[in-house]
């Protein structure tokens, strides 16, 4: 499934729009834990958290995730944001929760 059309059809918030969107997402991963998404996540995947803070892109580069959506309004710190256009890792934001964002990926087809 195309990243744009899950943008689109989620109303998901970019946090910088010169980072590449037109991507190819196999499946999708929900987990706030660093440590669990480094064991079990899948590359081209997305990724769910409420994380904010760098690491989450240094995860995202080592596991070749397509992109991040952080959850629950909360906003990524000015070095994430740094980090992931450096990497060209998306990171997306919206205001619902972990919960959510999972069962509209699901019911857009996208599987874990």
């Amino acid at each position: 499934m195309n990243l744009e059309k899950i943008i689109k059809q989620m109303k998901l918030v970019p946090a910088d729009d010169s980072i590449l969107m037109n991507k190819d997402i196999i499946c999708g991963y929900c987990s706030d834990m660093l440590s669990d998404v480094m064991g079990n996540a899948k590359e081209n995947s997305i990724w769910i958290t409420l994380q904010t803070h760098q690491n989450i892109v240094g995860v995202a580069v080592m596991k070749d995730m397509a992109a991040i959506i952080i959850v629950n309004d909360r906003k990524p710190e000015a070095n994430t944001l740094k980090k992931a256009k450096f990497q060209n890792i998306p990171i997306l934001l919206t205001p619902l929760t972990a919960f959510e964002v999972c069962g509209l990926l699901y019911q857009l087809g996208l599987k874990s």
